[in-house]
């Protein structure tokens, strides 16, 4: 994207609305979720400490541009403050907003994510997460290392799983009992066929975003074709690798899959790149991390 960046800047008021500028957040009052009260025995003993708190007080976040809200406000510039996880603006009600109230997710909330990055870089994040001492941390990252300038250029789903150990290990080294949320990598082959319809998007696209994925858009042979699925089959791999080694800390919760099977349309889409989360798609982001953050069990 960085090559592509001069020519991205000139097409990018073509077709495309102004987005507001960034606004201060507002509460969105929290429902509390008890934990079943099912007991093991009828012998007087006292009920087990839950491992997972569906309220916690104090959140950073960990990942890539997603997180950062790259080209949700602005071309080309991050914009943390609609941030799905730690965001402060009111129409998209952040992950932090939702559990912590405005207030209090200003000044107990922390963006470490980094646009741009790949697994391999997560276990630093993670280490810069830890000194926070927070409750609970977030992770969304894998786009980057399926999205590469070819198909043998994406990320070996061994040396994906061997950063994403290597993440956990750094994290637990400095916050051994902060609670993580991991989020599925989006739907590569759906935002393909999404934005396909859109000329400008395929014009942009043809600038050097996700060329594994999205080069060539219009083409349907089988070359084309094979090269989809194989970006999604690492898709698909890359997610198994974060459900398994997350179901390996008592203190990880996976999302089921959630963000990968969500069913985003255009309007969830930035009008700049027509690849990364619009405000609407970062607010719908917020919604899913709530759900599965506040209820009582995981995902399926």
């Amino acid at each position: 994207m960085r090559t592509a960046a001069a020519a991205l800047t000139a097409l990018s008021f073509v077709g495309a609305a102004a987005l507001a500028g960034c606004s201060g957040g507002g509460p969105e009052g929290g429902v509390s979720h008890d934990a079943p009260a099912a007991s093991r025995s009828a012998s007087p003993s006292p009920s087990p400490t839950p491992d997972w708190n569906p309220r916690p007080r104090s959140i950073a976040a960990v990942g890539d541009s997603i997180t950062r809200g790259f080209d949700a406000c602005s071309v080309l510039a991050d914009c943390p403050e609609v941030s799905w996880a730690t965001g402060t603006d009111d129409t998209v009600r952040s992950l932090a907003v939702r559990l912590l109230g405005p207030s209090e997710a200003a000044d107990r909330s922390w963006n470490h994510a980094v646009s741009g990055s790949r697994m391999v870089q997560l276990p630093e994040q993670m280490a810069r997460a830890a000194k926070e001492r927070p409750e609970l941390v977030t992770v969304m990252t894998g786009a980057n290392d399926a999205c590469r300038d070819s198909v043998r250029l994406m990320t070996p789903v061994a040396d994906f799983r061997a950063s994403f150990e290597a993440s956990m290990r750094q994290l637990r080294a400095g916050a051994p009992k902060a609670q993580v949320y991991v989020s599925s990598v989006p739907d590569l082959k759906r935002l393909w066929s999404t934005g396909r319809v859109n000329e400008l998007g395929k014009k942009i696209w043809d600038l050097g975003i996700c060329q594994s994925m999205l080069a060539d858009a219009d083409d349907l042979g089988p070359a084309a074709v094979a090269r989809r699925d194989a970006v999604q089959d690492r898709v698909v791999a890359f997610n198994e690798v974060l459900r398994d080694v997350c179901a390996k800390d008592r203190h990880c919760r996976y999302d089921g899959g959630a963000v990968f099977d969500f069913r985003f349309t255009g309007a969830q889409l930035s009008p700049w790149d027509w690849f990364h989360p619009s405000r609407d798609g970062q607010a719908r982001l917020a919604e899913i991390a709530y759900r599965n953050v506040t209820a009582a069990q995981p995902p399926a």
